[in-house]
């Protein structure tokens, strides 16, 4: 069956079986296929779906059109954890390395920013010399060494959705659940993994509109782990405004080593603790969560994370400087600029979505696959929704490489907050744990 084929039955509405998704898997690694089809064939998905054993089709079609990294070998177990992306979540760069500490092996593989959302990638990148782009040899040879590794998608490692991630990204294809778990799963089941948690974001920063779909989402994604032997849990965490203070490449950096010392914002800390609990037990550390947590806050107050970062830091090329000072590693904008309140009053949002599209207007994200980003660009929000303000109070500050990005950044801080009357309440961080066995309500 020809590609055209595919497009117009799934257009239509039809079924698509499995041998012809491991063939469009297969045609799209290898580069055969023609992108403006492909993206045809995205649009079709994006309004039809996909049914339940097409979604696990396209998941291992694309899971077997690379290779895995392979450490069976390792006496300690493998835990990775995803997030599904939100503005402002810099959970996994602090994550990773504690978990490292505390006895897990977490070959981490992140993906670059995707619709308003940051990348990891990206964030890591900023760090001067650091390097994401390791072949599988490599990756396992750094987990065997130091227990954790932080890389992206290479040309191994389910190859054919490393087309599709960018493709969907330059086609506004990025909301369809099916591809969203397909794609993931693809990746993280490629790892080897013994676990995995998941991080699925609700509110207004999330990439679908309701609780219904994050749920489905969730589950999509612990069926296809459990067809793997991988037992995956998902909790769903509240993205109706910016996590932390710092958006933006190197300014999450820093925030990111603020929190492995015991600092940073409380929203992260709380969302670094509650995964990497869930981690550990996957890990086979600790059956208790309780338990998890008071060995993950131990590694951060002893240096432990910290240092465990710095290895990683060390062992993939970039300034192990970063650990100590951040600020004076990772590049800098040019312009800082306060952002102030227009009125007094209570902040009634923080829309996530503007403020991640401001920064890719200012030119730290990307609207086409090939763009190169400025990590200096971003916000540092100051406030948050419930917070009560006055007239002039600086509620962010812009980040930018000149005066015309500062006034993007203006631009899209007028449409993320709003001040008003009424007071606020806050809403839970995390409202929905979900396993095999059940979703379970937290708030």
């Amino acid at each position: 069956m020809t590609l055209r084929d595919l497009i117009e039955r799934k257009r239509d509405g039809g079924h698509i079986d499995a041998a012809d998704w491991h063939v469009f898997a297969h045609d799209l690694a290898a580069g055969t296929l023609a992108d403006y089809q492909v993206s045809a064939l995205l649009m079709a998905i994006y309004f039809r779906g996909l049914s339940d054993d097409e979604t696990v089709a396209l998941t291992e079609g694309m899971l077997e059109s690379g290779r895995k990294l392979e450490l069976s070998h390792l006496k300690m177990r493998r835990v990775d954890k995803h997030s599904v992306g939100g503005v402002g979540d810099k959970v996994s760069i602090v994550l990773a390395p504690l978990v490292a500490a505390c006895g897990v092996a977490v070959p981490m593989v992140s993906g670059r920013g995707l619709g308003h959302t940051g990348g990891t990638l990206d964030k890591l990148e900023s760090i001067p010399g650091f390097h994401t782009r390791l072949s599988l040899s490599q990756a396992a040879t750094q987990v065997e060494r130091i227990g954790c590794v932080l890389i992206g998608q290479t040309g191994e490692i389910a190859p054919a959705d490393r087309t599709l991630y960018a493709m969907r990204d330059a086609t506004a294809t990025v909301e369809s659940i099916p591809l969203i778990a397909s794609s993931i799963m693809s990746k993280k089941l490629a790892e080897g993994l013994n676990g995995l948690v998941l991080d699925v974001k609700t509110g207004a920063g999330a990439f679908l509109p309701s609780l219904d779909d994050h749920l489905t989402l969730a589950q999509t994604m612990i069926a296809l782990g459990a067809r793997h032997d991988c037992p995956v849990v998902a909790l769903l965490t509240n993205m109706d405004s910016p996590l932390g203070v710092a958006c933006g490449n190197a300014n999450e950096i820093i925030e990111s080593v603020q929190s492995l010392k015991g600092g940073g914002p409380p929203d992260v800390r709380e969302l670094v603790l509650r995964f990497g609990a869930e981690m550990l037990v996957l890990g086979g550390v600790t059956d208790d969560h309780a338990d998890a947590r008071t060995r993950l806050e131990r590694a951060i107050s002893s240096g432990k994370a910290l240092e465990k970062f710095r290895e990683i830091v060390i062992a993939q090329g970039g300034d192990p400087g970063v650990c100590d000072d951040p600020s004076l590693v990772v590049p800098a904008a040019k312009l800082r600029e306060a952002y102030v309140s227009p009125r007094d009053g209570v902040v009634q949002r923080v829309e996530p979505r503007a403020v991640g599209k401001g920064i890719t207007a200012m030119g730290g994200g990307r609207t086409k696959m090939a763009d190169l980003i400025d990590p200096t660009v971003g916000f540092q929000l100051l406030a948050k929704p419930g917070d009560r303000v006055t007239r002039g109070q600086p509620l962010a500050t812009i980040l930018a490489r000149d005066a015309a990005c500062a006034a993007a950044g203006r631009a899209a801080l007028d449409a993320a907050f709003v001040v008003g009357d009424g007071d606020m309440p806050r809403l839970p961080l995390i409202s929905h744990r979900v396993t095999a066995d059940g979703v379970e309500r937290l708030a």
